[in-house]
């Protein structure tokens, strides 16, 4: 029986590293990568699972080694000799895992400042970025759109729920906040997912480079409509971007101007 176990133990490190070989390989691990920054943080995330796995696959070798070696039900195990500690092996276990986090700290260093602390500049007269302001609530996402004025916060402004249109080939900037509770604004085509925290307004960026419709959804258990807080991110020419915001602006015109000339002739 304690060979049974033993080799039942020995086939978890196998599937798991035969698993991640064809996961790898048939591209299952994660969506399909949509954007510019997607091809650093996939090979991050592949290099600190094949790391961490061959650590795993090393435990778990030798813990197999030890059942198989010392199991008292075979009749051949060979004398053992009792010992109470040892300081240097409680370092080498210590140091060892300690300089591979710390390896992996500044491995990513790169990687992380690029996504998450360099900022695009709004500055940058030859190329802007594409500033949006995205307002998360229960249960949906309110996206504002500079109007021709190219400043947010203004009376021109430009709106909408749940579809986020964005231009193909260009710097986003997304100023992210919550008007209710945490959130989390979770573009996985875009590697890209940040809290969105009540009372701060977060940066977010990213560049797509593919056309197309990818998902927007919650990641953060929100109240009791949050499997329903999905949008789409529509990802289009810088043409098509152009003509949407003239058609968002020509609508909200119409629908705003009756309004208020309803609201004028109230006495």
């Amino acid at each position: 029986m304690g060979k049974f176990w033993s080799l039942l133990f020995l086939a978890v490190p196998v599937l798991g590293v035969a698993s991640f070989v064809w996961g790898w390989q048939e591209k299952i691990w994660l969506p399909e990568d949509h954007s510019a920054n997607g091809g650093a943080i996939d090979h991050l995330f592949y290099f600190i699972l094949a790391l961490t796995g061959v650590v795993f696959v090393i435990t778990e070798g030798a813990m197999f080694w030890f059942m198989w070696r010392y199991d008292s039900r075979s009749g051949k195990r060979p004398p053992t000799k009792f010992v109470h500690g040892s300081h240097t092996l409680e370092v080498v276990w210590t140091i060892v895992p300690a300089a591979t986090l710390l390896f992996i700290a500044i491995y990513q260093m790169n990687v992380w400042a690029d996504n998450k602390m360099r900022r695009p500049d709004m500055a940058n007269m030859q190329d802007p970025p594409v500033e949006i302001e995205v307002t998360a609530r229960q249960f949906e996402w309110r996206f504002r759109y500079p109007g021709p004025d190219k400043i947010i916060g203004t009376a021109d402004d430009l709106f909408t729920v749940n579809e986020l249109h964005v231009p193909v080939n260009r710097k986003i900037l997304i100023q992210l906040k919550s008007q209710d509770v945490l959130h989390s604004f979770f573009l996985p085509n875009m590697r890209v997912k940040q809290d969105a925290v009540p009372g701060m307004k977060q940066p977010v960026w990213f560049t797509p480079t593919q056309i197309g419709k990818d998902d927007l959804v919650c990641a953060e258990l929100c109240g009791w409509g949050h499997y329903k807080m999905k949008g789409r991110l529509i990802v289009e020419s810088q043409a098509d971007y152009d003509k949407f915001l003239q058609s968002l602006q020509e609508y909200q015109s119409a629908t705003q101007e009756p309004a208020a000339a309803q609201k004028k002739d109230i006495p």
